[in-house]
């Protein structure tokens, strides 16, 4: 498939068909990975951040209380006995 490179401001783009950005994945994606391999310009899908989501998910759990301790509190009240 060829298609047209264009004059954008003082850059250049390209107008992506429908179908190519659904058969890779991107087609409802604002943002994609651009990199250069092998001379060909390549898009990807954006890598997902580690742990992302997991502070809303925790905020969640604790509301929902779901975040009580399993065992309760341990306490050090017989460390002094303990011989090391």
């Amino acid at each position: 498939m060829q298609i047209s490179i264009r004059n954008i401001g003082s850059g250049k783009g390209v107008i992506l068909p429908k179908p190519l950005l659904a058969q890779a994945g991107l087609e409802d994606q604002g943002t994609a990975d651009m990199t250069v391999e092998n001379g060909a310009i390549v898009l990807r899908r954006p890598a997902k951040t580690a742990r992302a989501g997991w502070a809303e998910a925790a905020k969640d759990v604790a509301k929902k209380g779901g975040d009580a301790l399993l065992m309760g509190e341990s306490s050090n009240a017989d460390d002094a006995e303990l011989a090391w």
